[in-house]
């Protein structure tokens, strides 16, 4: 089993940066690709981009394609996000999820075994 924490949400203003960190734990974490996703108050939740078990390949969504990046640290036991260029419409809870599954690169929630509690990004405009 593996389970999920993410943290470095917080307040931020228009056009400014953030950079989340997810840190998993139980093994084989490493063989899981890892998806962020993101769900702001009455809208359903969103895939943001993925990336591989080994960090060779990654995805991401039009609406953040250029601006967010997703690598990860195995030796660290850390998957980031990093934000830059943030929107008032970025602002939602942000969850990071594993995956065992080659489907993880379509962003469709089934395709993702575990999932973290999120955390939670506001961007002042």
């Amino acid at each position: 089993q593996v389970q999920l924490v993410e943290s470095g949400g917080g307040l931020v203003q228009d056009g400014g940066s953030l950079k989340l960190s997810c840190t998993p734990s139980g093994r084989p974490w490493t063989t899981y690709s890892m998806g962020w996703f993101r769900q702001a108050p009455g809208k359903e939740r969103e895939f943001v981009g993925a990336i591989s078990w080994n960090g060779a390949d990654t995805y991401y969504s039009d609406s953040v394609k250029g601006r967010f990046t997703i690598f990860r640290d195995n030796a660290k036991n850390t998957v980031y996000l990093e934000m830059n260029s943030l929107k008032p419409e970025d602002a939602a809870v942000y969850y990071c999820a594993a995956s065992q599954y080659l489907t993880y690169y379509t962003g469709r929630p089934p395709s993702y075994d575990y999932w973290g509690q999120g955390t939670q990004v506001i961007v002042s405009s």
